[in-house]
């Protein structure tokens, strides 16, 4: 009741996470053990508030697992007869399982808005003795590369892009999830 499942389900989805998993863990500590009443009660909680937040359950993966003994997680276990597997629907076709891994390896990768205008806020401004002016940040939308005319807003100031640095070395062009400097 107090725990932090539903605490996470918000922060997950305030913070733009699409998909989820649930792992239903210590299934070795029911009462009996790997009940699956126990299973059951859980999923019908979760869901019923994972779908007042503005998740689809039909789209969530519901796991029983046992990170203690490893059941379920990288392979089907034997302690849960009764379990059949995990099934979801989602606008971008249907997936099952039946372990956590499975769930894991049907999460689809992010589209990354390379189509966009260029977006990328600043986290800072370095100026920079022989080189110049350093603005630094991580691309949101667009690609930024070499010869790139940016404007800078609310200043309206306008430059064109010399080169485009991450860790250190020089990127023919930057996508969004990349922090760069330029």
């Amino acid at each position: 009741k107090n725990g932090q499942t539903r605490e996470h389900a918000l922060l997950a989805y305030t913070l733009g996470v699409k998909q989820l998993i649930v792992g239903v863990n210590k299934m070795d500590s029911t009462e009996p053990p790997y009940s699956e009443a126990r299973f059951e009660e859980i999923k019908k909680e979760v869901s019923s508030y994972i779908k007042k937040i503005g998740y689809n359950p039909a789209a969530v993966a519901f796991v029983p697992i046992s990170g203690w003994h490893g059941d379920n997680m990288l392979e089907a276990s034997t302690n849960l007869p009764w379990y059949k597997g995990w099934a979801i629907e989602r606008k971008e076709g249907k997936a099952d399982g039946k372990t956590l891994i499975d769930a894991l390896d049907a999460i689809l990768p992010p589209s990354r808005p390379t189509e966009k205008p260029l977006r990328l806020p600043l986290q800072d401004v370095y100026k920079i003795g022989g080189i110049g002016t350093v603005p630094v940040g991580r691309v949101e939308t667009g690609v930024i590369k070499p010869g790139t005319v940016v404007t800078f807003a609310p200043c309206n100031l306008t430059t064109e892009v010399k080169s485009v640095e991450m860790h250190h070395e020089a990127l023919e062009e930057a996508v969004p999830g990349d922090n760069v400097g330029f």
